[in-house]
Order: C-alpha cells, then sequence, then structure tokens
C-alpha cells in the first residue's frame, strides 16, 4: 500500500514537475502552420454567388436555373494545365518504369547495389539495383508509395515495396549504355526496329501507366457497415495523352501537323494539353499530390492537401471572377473589347477560326485574366470538372458546396467552351459534358487545391 502511494505521489510530481500546462486543458500543439500558396495558383476566396444562367437560354438547354449556392476558399490554377507541365508527369512515370525495368532485370541477373561504393556513376546495370529497405519497418507513406509507384505488376508482385535507386542518373543516349543488359530494358521501352521510319524510334506509350490509390469517402460515408479496406479503388491509367484526336475529331480535314509535334514539341510546350480524358486529368492530380508531398517530407514539412479536379460550382464561382451575374469572365455581354479585338480563343464566325487570331489553341496565359487572376476561363480548351453532368442537377444539389459525384455516371461536365466552339460555351453558366474515357482536341483542365482555413471566406480577395 506504502509503495502504491509513493508512486502515485511520485507520478503527480512528474506530471506537475515536467508539464508547462500547470494542468490546465491547453490542446495538443503541433507543428506551426503557415498557409503555402502553391506555384502558378491563385487564391479563390469563398463565398455565395448566382450560379446559373443570368440570361436568356438561347440553346433552350435548360439544364442551368439560377440558384444561389455557397463555396468553400480554394486555390486555382491560374492557366490550364500546359503540354510542358504534362510532360513532367509523363516523364517521372517513364523514368519510374526504366528504373523498375533497371532493377527487375538486376535482380534476376544476381546484380546486388554496392552502398559503399562512392564512384558509382552508372556504370553496369548494378548500380541501377535495388536498394535494401525493411519493409517491415517502413512508415505507412513509404509502404504506400512503393506498393503503388515503384511497381509494375499487381498487388502480389514480389517487386512491390522494394526500394528503387533513384540516385544514379538514366541514360539515354545509345552511345551511353553501359552494358548490354542496360540495352535490353530501354530496348523494350521503344517500338520495335521494324516499326521505325524516317531514322525515328519513339517510346511505347502503352507502357506507360501510372498506378494510385483513393478511398472512396462518399460509399464509404453511406454505408452502413464495412471495413476501411472495403472503399480503397485501386487506378492504373495510361498517362500519355491521345495524339490521334487531332485526326479522328475532324473528319476529311488535314491536321496531320497537330498530331505530330503538339505534345512533344517544345515549341508547344506553353499551349494547354489536350487529348486527356477525365480519367488521366484524375490520374494527374494524383501525381501532383504525391510529388509535392514527397518534397515536403524530405524537408519534414506536412502534407498539403490532394491537388484535385474543381467542381462545377466552384469552376463558375472562379470563372466568374467575383463579378454577379456576368455573361462571361470578363463581364460581357459581348465577346469583344471597345476597340472590336476578341476577348477570348473561339470560333466567332462561322467556318473562320482564325478571326480571333488564333486556328487551334494558343499560350495558356494569352488574352487578359479576369478579376482573380485566372486566364482562358472563356475559350482556348474546354476544361474537365470532377462533377458528373444531370440536367436535373441544380434542382437537387446542396446550396453549399454543391457537387454530383456519381460514380456510375461516365458523363462529367466540361466547361468554358474551346477554341472550336461558338460564344455560347464560353459563358460562364453554360454546361456540357464528356464521357469518361474520352479524349478530344478541345478538352484540355486545371486543377484546385482546397485552403485551410475559413479567413478569406466572404468575399474578401486577399491572396495569402
Amino acid at each position: 500500500m506504502k509503495k502504491f502511494i509513493l508512486l502515485a505521489v511520485l507520478v503527480t510530481f512528474l506530471y506537475s514537475c515536467g508539464s508547462k500546462d500547470n494542468g490546465q486543458l491547453v490542446g495538443v500543439k503541433g507543428k506551426p502552420w503557415h498557409p503555402e500558396k502553391p506555384y502558378g495558383m491563385t487564391l479563390i476566396p469563398g463565398g455565395a454567388f448566382i450560379m446559373g444562367k443570368s440570361d436568356d437560354d438561347l440553346a433552350n438547354v435548360q439544364d442551368a436555373p439560377t440558384k444561389t449556392v455557397t463555396v468553400r476558399s480554394f486555390y486555382m490554377d491560374e492557366t490550364e494545365i500546359s503540354n510542358s507541365e504534362y510532360r513532367q508527369f509523363v516523364h517521372w512515370v517513364r523514368d519510374s518504369i526504366v528504373r523498375m525495368r533497371l532493377a527487375i532485370t538486376a535482380d534476376e541477373l544476381g546484380q546486388k547495389n554496392d552502398p559503399k561504393s562512392k564512384s558509382k556513376k552508372g556504370g553496369s546495370i548494378a548500380d541501377y539495383a535495388f536498394l535494401d529497405a525493411d519493409t517491415t519497418n517502413m512508415s505507412v507513406y513509404d509502404k504506400y508509395m512503393y506498393d503503388n509507384y515503384y511497381s509494375l505488376g499487381t498487388a502480389d508482385d514480389p517487386y512491390a515495396g522494394r526500394k528503387l535507386n533513384n540516385k544514379i542518373p538514366l541514360k539515354w543516349k545509345t552511345s551511353e549504355y553501359p552494358d548490354a543488359y542496360y540495352t535490353e530494358v530501354m530496348d523494350s521501352m521503344y517500338t520495335p526496329i521494324e516499326e521505325a521510319y524516317n531514322g525515328l524510334r519513339t517510346l511505347r506509350v502503352e507502357n506507360l501507366k501510372f498506378r494510385y490509390s483513393w478511398m472512396d469517402i462518399q460509399a464509404a460515408a453511406k454505408a452502413k457497415v464495412g471495413k476501411r479496406k472495403e472503399f480503397i479503388r485501386q487506378e492504373e491509367v495510361a498517362v500519355y495523352p491521345d495524339t490521334t484526336v487531332w485526326i479522328k475529331d475532324f473528319a476529311y480535314s488535314y491536321n496531320e501537323p497537330m498530331h505530330n509535334d503538339y505534345f512533344w514539341h517544345q515549341a508547344y510546350g506553353d499551349y494547354p494539353v489536350v487529348g486527356v480524358s477525365w480519367k488521366q486529368a484524375k490520374a494527374f492530380c494524383a501525381w501532383r499530390t504525391l510529388y509535392h508531398n514527397i518534397a515536403r517530407k524530405e524537408r519534414r514539412q506536412d502534407f498539403v492537401n490532394q491537388y484535385r479536379l474543381p467542381t462545377e460550382a466552384e469552376w463558375e464561382y472562379a470563372a466568374r471572377g467575383g463579378l454577379e451575374s456576368g455573361t462571361y469572365p470578363w463581364g460581357g455581354p459581348y465577346a469583344k473589347n471597345d476597340r472590336s479585338c476578341y476577348l477570348a480563343n473561339f470560333k466567332p464566325v462561322r467556318g473562320d477560326y482564325a478571326a480571333d487570331d488564333a486556328l487551334y489553341t494558343v499560350e495558356v496565359d494569352a488574352y487578359e485574366a479576369n478579376d482573380y487572376g485566372l486566364y482562358n476561363m472563356a475559350g482556348n480548351v474546354a476544361e474537365w470538372t470532377d462533377s458528373s453532368y444531370d440536367p436535373t442537377a441544380y434542382d437537387f444539389v446542396s446550396t453549399m458546396n454543391p457537387n454530383v459525384s456519381d460514380q456510375k455516371n461516365m458523363r462529367k461536365v466540361t466547361r468554358g467552351g474551346s477554341w472550336k466552339d461558338v460564344s455560347y460555351y464560353l459563358q460562364v453558366s453554360t454546361r456540357d459534358f464528356e464521357y469518361a474515357d474520352s479524349a478530344r482536341s478541345y478538352i484540355g483542365f486545371r486543377t484546385i487545391q482546397d485552403y485551410m482555413g475559413t479567413d478569406v471566406t466572404g468575399g474578401s480577395k486577399s491572396v495569402r
């Protein structure tokens, strides 16, 4: 009994002397959080607006009646995702797959990576072998990384969970290939010799697949019972854009130069990426989140919110730029300014695509930005949203952060109109849709990220 009393007194003494809260409820203190505006994004302050057609619906679609709704604050890309930015995603996937194949080949050959060697610069395939990793002692995030991004096979892949060596640079010039095994792996990434022409060998784009996981929170929230793992979805998406859209979208039309050059040539680096399906846009968002958080993890910083596609309510709110009942992002009601210059890239005259000084797409920062600093929210390319299309959606969606998220509905809302559309589709309230697995030469996307906090809600345009 004396020992128990002594122990209780000792514990009380230790907690009283070692604590700085004096026994008061002060909460758990975490790392200081400083909002960080993502590169290339602008802050859209949350608030209420009148969503829907403020003018007569000339097309008589009647799918956008006016409705007052409120959305939360978020960051949004100032421009549409460009070819150059999307190529960064494609190259990351390409490099990861090459490293995985090199590591597997080295493993099959019994080649080991010598961590003590200081002179390695990719002198043999052994330099690209798996690094030893204790998979039983991985953090949850690391295990998630290795299972989804460093493996080529399925969940039972024997190589899942093994760590790649990212420190040795890859060699892309054939004259620099270190050995025959390295050459064999690189050959597997390119089209066969018999399919090459004019001395050109291209990557086998069907090899470039990105794997990621996500949780179906909507389904989990509505389910009465079920384990967490039952709502985790696995995705594998081929990431290379469909460049043939330039041919398939326009019958009896010569668009071969766009098919051949538009995505990969640096001349079009600052132009919006097209030929990307809704599923590919979602995969890009998952990769961008991962890529950003890898860097933050290395700096021991808290993770950022996920990047995602905007809902159509968020898109329309941002497109309006704070203007009430405007027809276009610049207000309206005309698509020209007082000097008779067109304010967006679209088809202003029947058959005359170049009347606005642009035949196809233009640079992502062309024309004037709206009052939120967003470029090309009308025209250039239509943009994917995260919302499923339902013509009666405005009758039943919530007035707070409205959205229709139906995994079974493959029709996804696109907004903003494009270079090949008439001005009706450029109106901020016009709704359109495309199927999630379809890609078009006139549809691109931009991403958003939720703002954590509420101090910019209410119409304030201050940027943090």
